[in-house]
């Protein structure tokens, strides 16, 4: 049985389901919920809930950091994920809608310590409940805020005693239609007790029993058992103003009864009289306790800072204006949100990839930037170029391997009379819809659909220069060969009506469908310098994510894809020009600085898109891989992801472009050394696949089926072996 102080976060999730990013999914999984609680308390149903680099609260949206639902996550309690993540994002919106303490009155007299006895009575001629302050009350007939009020009434002190019982005083009246969320607070306190009372002095206890008590969190009974002599008698004498502050609606009135606390606590000797002291040593004494009282409340609630000091409150009150562009309205606090929160929701709802071997990661899937259109010009100017050089005849391949398909297609059936259906009996049959049954018996058995995928590998090793046939000859040929191959195939499967997919991918900062250079540049700056103050060691790993960028899915028309296939090509195979356009148009051009660096993980792409061609749900499936290099995750479980793909029924061919590393990955393979080579590769694979596909649904090639039939009818048979075993 789990211990109540035993973290059961910590014993079911794995260090990486604690990161930050999953911590945000789980946020985005409740978000919904959580606004809707904001908007019954704010009374406003326009309020949005967001994400975003600090905590703040306008008039239309309540921002929240996400590193404080991952404090939480840090807490010893047994409360699951998911409890966690509702109750902790309901405790941070409570606190942001209910707290605002910028109301302006003046000073009340009773607040001063020489006008209540040391008993914490109430001096004659108070003003009676709810009615607090009145002028005749007041100090002087200057008005201040509420912590101004408290500041100069009980300095410190007083300070943290208000934000101790305002805290617990939002959570019981903000959170009471929430038994549930309350619960798991309650969950969280309770196994944080002990451990804060051991660490804490008789000050620091009061004020946690202050918070508890007016937050209900636990019973009278049990309060004292856990109290010293000091703390608990100065608890005692408090009961009754905690329970006045757990009942307040007003949060004046609420800063009263903390006077009334700090009364007693001095009474008790909690907190030093010192009014006689000097003015620096004053300061430093009162500095001291309320840092004292700080640390012993922080081990046991929830952090939310709008309720933790002035100076926070106070900091998150004005962000607002500080933000550059923000005026609260909506819409324009999306200006406002950091980069670096930007950046953990886009992973936070990246897809989950699982391998074979049990390992799982993030994949930040995304469409190819449209920007690359702008270079389609000249980049299919070089295409035809590049294959008259490279003798990539497309023509050529396409008629080899067209036999494959058309007799095929030729036997899908399509409808009545197309197919010669002239009985007599056709109408009737029509008419009892037996003749749509006849048609799906004969179109199942006999129709067989086939896909293509390619994967492209495109980190910035596939741009360097390599040697080609002539000695001294070295170009940047990888890509912009692999991108040829991929370009003839597309077209190729496109003349043919074979479905085909092409996607690209690195690893990285993620580029978006609508970058252009230069906001990618910036975007990416903006994010790797925000993620390094708020995340530090962490920023690396958020900026650089594995990448599958989609350029041409299943289903899409070919033109869709075919511009951004060769603005590619010219981007790869003139990278030079690419960049020196990049640099001179940035805010037009395509981000050409996506090709950043060699360090793929292979392994994730490879599954993601094989579960795309699955889905897809063709009978003959065909996967290439053009890579320059060994993944930069793990070797075995490229292997084991490769063989469970093939184990599914699909053909996989692994091309190594200058490199054998695809022969211990891949149980097809080819390792090319010329850009002549690659492209052929790429269709040659493709069209052994497809044969291979075909003879494994017992589809022959069209001529040779032809030529057993016309023997059989020599010999008096009725049909072919593999005609037989279909039926």
């Amino acid at each position: 049985m789990v211990r109540q102080d035993k973290s059961l976060l910590t014993e079911i999730l794995a260090p990486e389901e604690r990161a930050i990013e999953s911590v945000v999914a789980r946020f985005q999984r409740v978000a919904s919920a959580v606004t809707r609680v904001a908007r019954t308390l704010s009374g406003r149903e326009e309020l949005r809930v967001v994400l975003g680099a600090a905590s703040r609260v306008s008039k239309h949206e309540v921002v929240i950091d996400p590193g404080l639902f991952q404090a939480a996550y840090g807490r010893r309690a047994p409360v699951t994920p998911e409890e966690t993540a509702l109750a902790s994002a309901l405790h941070e919106v409570v606190h942001l809608v209910s707290s605002d303490f910028d109301q302006r009155r003046p000073l009340p007299l009773h607040w001063l310590p020489d006008h209540r006895p040391p008993d914490g009575d109430a001096p004659e001629g108070d003003a009676p409940e709810g009615g607090l302050p009145e002028n005749s009350l007041s100090c002087g007939e200057e008005e201040l805020t509420l912590l101004e009020a408290l500041d100069q009434a009980g300095g410190p002190p007083a300070e943290m005693l208000f934000f101790a019982i305002e805290d617990a005083r939002q959570e019981l009246q903000g959170m009471a239609a929430y038994p549930g969320a309350r619960s798991v607070l309650e969950d969280l306190y309770r196994a944080a007790l002990p451990g804060a009372l051991a660490k804490s002095g008789p000050l620091a206890r009061f004020a946690v029993m202050c918070f508890m008590s007016v937050g209900g969190y636990l019973t009278s009974s049990s309060l004292r058992r856990r109290l010293d002599a000091r703390s608990g008698a100065a608890w005692r004498d408090s009961e009754g103003i905690l329970e006045a502050a757990a009942a307040a609606d007003d949060p004046w009135e609420v800063a009263g009864l903390a006077m009334e606390l700090l009364t007693v606590a001095r009474f008790h000797g909690l907190v030093s009289g010192g009014m006689e002291d000097a003015n620096s040593n004053r300061q430093i004494r009162e500095q001291a306790e309320k840092e004292a009282m700080s640390a012993g409340l922080d081990r046991v609630r929830l952090f939310s800072p709008i309720v933790s000091d002035a100076e926070r409150y106070n900091e998150i009150r004005r962000s607002l204006q500080k933000a550059p562009g923000s005026t609260g309205e909506p819409g324009k606090m999306e200006e406002a949100s950091g980069e670096g929160t930007d950046q953990l929701l886009r992973i936070s709802q990246a897809p989950v990839v699982y391998l074979p071997t049990g390992q799982s990661g993030k994949l930040s899937v995304g469409r190819a930037p449209e920007a690359f259109r702008r270079f389609a010009v000249p980049g299919r100017a070089a295409l035809l170029r590049t294959a008259g050089e490279w003798k990539v005849d497309q023509r050529h391949v396409s008629g080899e391997l067209y036999p494959l398909f058309a007799a095929n297609q030729r036997r899908g059936l399509q409808s009545g009379f197309d197919a010669g259906d002239f009985s007599p009996h056709a109408a009737l049959l029509l008419g009892a819809g037996l003749y749509e049954r006849m048609y799906e018996r004969r179109s199942i058995s006999t129709r067989r659909s086939y896909a293509v995928s390619v994967l492209v590998d495109g980190s910035a090793s596939m741009l360097q220069p390599r040697r080609l046939a002539a000695p001294g000859d070295r170009r940047p040929w990888g890509l912009a060969a692999a991108m040829l191959g991929a370009w003839t195939l597309a077209a190729m499967c496109n003349e043919l009506r074979v479905d085909f997919e092409v996607a690209l991918f690195n690893r990285g900062f993620a580029a978006r469908v609508d970058d252009t250079e230069w906001s990618y540049t910036r975007r990416r700056t903006a994010t790797i310098g925000e993620l390094r103050q708020t995340r530090g060691a962490a920023a690396d790993r958020l900026t650089s994510t594995v990448n599958h960028y989609l350029l041409s899915g299943f289903g899409e028309p070919w033109r869709r894809s075919d511009d951004i296939l060769a603005g590619l090509f010219w981007t790869a195979a003139e990278a030079g020009d690419a960049g020196m356009e990049a640099r001179r148009t940035p805010r037009e051009a395509p981000p050409v600085s996506m090709f950043e660096k060699a360090a793929n993980v292979d392994e994730f792409n490879v599954i993601y898109a094989a579960g795309r061609l699955a889905a897809h749900g063709a009978q003959v499936r065909v996967m290439v891989v053009l890579a320059d290099g060994m993944t930069r995750g793990s070797m075995e479980a490229l292997v084991r992801s490769v063989e469970e793909v093939e184990g599914r029924g699909a053909s996989v061919l692994g091309i190594g472009v200058g490199d054998d590393t695809v022969v211990s990955a891949y149980r097809r393979h080819q390792v090319v050394t010329r850009p002549d080579e690659l492209a052929q590769s790429m269709v040659a694979g493709v069209g052994m696949a497809l044969r291979r596909g075909l003879a494994m649904y017992g589809l022959d090639t069209w001529w040779g089926r032809a030529g057993r039939q016309a023997a059989d009818l020599s010999t008096g048979r009725t049909g072919t072996h593999a005609e037989r075993r279909i039926a």
